[in-house]
């Protein structure tokens, strides 16, 4: 170790769900049961104006690197690799060595590392947690899995495709298919404790609840910990699909959307301007989907449609519950008021099932049909598999354009707080514009340790992206990033650039007109205005900017067959 600690210095608590929407949890409007999250929201100071990248796995990699996706590993998800892209620097599908990953820095600086949940930043054991900087972890290797480890009898001479697909997942990551035991081979995913991939797990196995109980285990070993602060990293994959949840708690919300995604979209608005987390004069963007609405489905369809969000609010409250526990912990160690907490999802509501292509082969209705049940009274069971649309995605996401996988608002804008009460910031919300690259930055200036500049451990590394807002945290400057400020995104073909309050966005067909737009995102939070016309000589500006985000981070743009996987 660099440093000796000692448990004076503060904790850090880091946690992430998985595809929550913006307005989900009741301190950002939502209707669903998060009484500790909230109690926590509110103690702390939210950020309405809190941006990650497109997908799950690029902003894990933002997060932990503090700079852009592109130069951090995950200039595409692994899932979602190319030929054109392969073997490219910033495209390895992993989070690579040329960054320095905030446990690895925080381990050196004297911090117990630990983390238990999602990882999706690589699935050899080369690239396990473990590898970069966590003394403890128990990880979800890839981006999704059934929650409750079910695996469906799929007969590998019948269903020839699912078992290619995986066995391509499994070569990635050097696992002989020969050896892996049957649960692990399709949607039970693939989990690893510290340096070895694990291979047996509980009966009564529930994602969010061994997620929090392996988490506990690390924080209440003693024998590891030694009185030194901790680094813990808790990420769900709730509420991701499959949507899935104890029966008890989906009970808790039967009926709650029998009314459908518009009309909560509506009730969510309305609290979000209540609470003042989106302007009083805020205009949502118009729902977009190519599936049927609400009014024109059937009376079978609408009760197959609110379980589905059924599910997901019991998901959500049930990821509650847990941060509960871990709370709870800190309140008897008296811990708590000496741990800077940081709460934020990983991307917009998820309103595809992009990562789910690959799981099942190209028929994936097909295959779902014969091997699951999806009857409405087994929906949310481990032997059942649903999501629940783009209508419901774009209920949480509102005021913003769209979800998932899209760089306008609706993709990238998500539900973020941050509560330490050592900072000066607290009880309120903040309106200021930031991204998931300035968390590390942050914790390391909070902490006082210094980031590598050009070498770490013999390794050249990237620039940092990321910028510390401490001083804004410590009420030292009124904003974040001043009106000159660069942000880009790219991810499946799909562009945006931001400067100050001006977006340039270029989203291809069919969701949007495949040619760069507009938007003045003070006066249009819901990406309804495009000015492209009116103001050609900023949206040339902004394009001229594009142009350098692109060289200075390596991206590839308009490869073939990317912008395919957006549907």
């Amino acid at each position: 170790m660099a440093h000796s600690l000692d448990s004076q210095h503060p904790n850090i608590l880091l946690i992430v769900a998985d595809d929550l929407g913006f307005s989900d949890i009741g301190a950002f409007g939502g209707e669903i049961r998060t009484p500790h999250v909230d109690k926590l929201a509110y103690d702390g100071l939210r950020f309405t104006n809190f941006h990650t990248a497109s997908t799950c796995s690029p902003t894990r990699a933002m997060l932990l690197s503090g700079t852009d996706h592109h130069l951090a590993g995950l200039g595409t998800m692994a899932e979602a690799m190319t030929p054109e892209l392969q073997g490219k620097a910033g495209y390895e599908g992993f989070l690579n060595d040329r960054v320095a990953a905030l446990p690895e820095l925080l381990a050196e600086a004297g911090y117990y590392t630990v983390m238990s949940g999602k990882w999706h930043l690589g699935l050899k054991p080369e690239n396990f947690p473990q590898k970069r900087g966590f003394e403890r972890s128990f990880a979800l290797l890839p981006g999704a899995a059934n929650h409750y480890l079910f695996e469906a009898d799929i007969p590998e001479d019948q269903e020839p495709e699912i078992f290619q697909a995986t066995k391509a997942k499994f070569a990635k990551a050097n696992i002989p298919f020969s050896k892996i035991p049957r649960f692990l081979k399709f949607t039970r995913g693939i989990y690893a404790e510290d340096d070895q991939f694990v291979e047996q797990l509980p009966a009564d196995f529930y994602s969010s609840d061994y997620f929090t109980d392996r988490l506990l285990d690390y924080l209440k070993d003693d024998s590891a910990r030694q009185g030194r602060p901790f680094f813990a990293y808790l990420a769900f994959s709730a509420p991701h699909w499959p949507l899935q949840a104890p029966a008890e708690d989906i009970k808790r919300y039967h009926g709650q959307y029998d009314l459908g995604p518009e009309h909560l979209r509506q009730q969510r608005l309305e609290r979000l301007k209540k609470l003042n987390l989106v302007e009083a004069t805020s205009t949502a963007h118009p729902i977009f989907s190519t599936h049927l609405t609400w009014q024109q489905l059937s009376d079978q369809q609408r009760a197959h449609s609110a379980r589905a969000m059924e599910i997901y609010a019991a998901m959500v409250d049930r990821m509650d519950q847990n941060i509960g526990r871990v709370i709870h912990y800190l309140e008897e160690q008296n811990a708590l008021e000496n741990t800077l907490i940081i709460f934020l999802s990983d991307n917009g509501a998820e309103g595809a099932q992009l990562e789910a292509l690959p799981v099942f082969g190209p028929d994936l209705t097909r295959v779902i049909a014969k091997y699951y049940d999806n009857s409405l009274e087994n929906l949310g069971r481990a032997n059942s598999y649903v999501w629940y649309g783009d209508q419901w995605a774009q209920a949480a996401t509102a005021p913003s354009r769209l979800y998932k996988a899209h760089t306008s608002e609706g993709g990238i804008r998500t539900v973020s707080f941050i509560r330490f009460p050592a900072f000066k910031r607290q009880k309120q919300i903040s309106h200021e514009f930031l991204t998931v690259m300035d968390i590390l930055p942050t914790i390391l200036e909070t902490l006082n340790i210094q980031h590598p500049v050009d070498q770490y451990k013999g390794r050249d590394l990237v620039p940092l992206r990321g910028k510390s807002f401490l001083p804004y945290l410590q009420q030292q400057q009124d904003y974040i990033h001043d009106q000159n400020h660069i942000t880009g995104w790219e991810l499946f073909g799909q562009k945006a650039l931001r400067k100050g309050e001006w977006k340039a966005l270029f989203i291809p067909a069919p969701n949007g007109p495949n040619r760069w737009q507009l938007y003045h995102l003070k006066t249009d939070q819901g990406e309804i205005h495009d000015l492209a016309e009116q103001y050609p000589d900023k949206l040339k500006e902004l394009l001229d900017d594009w142009k350098i985000y692109v060289k200075e981070n390596g991206v590839l743009e308009d490869i073939p067959n990317m912008r395919t996987l957006i549907k």
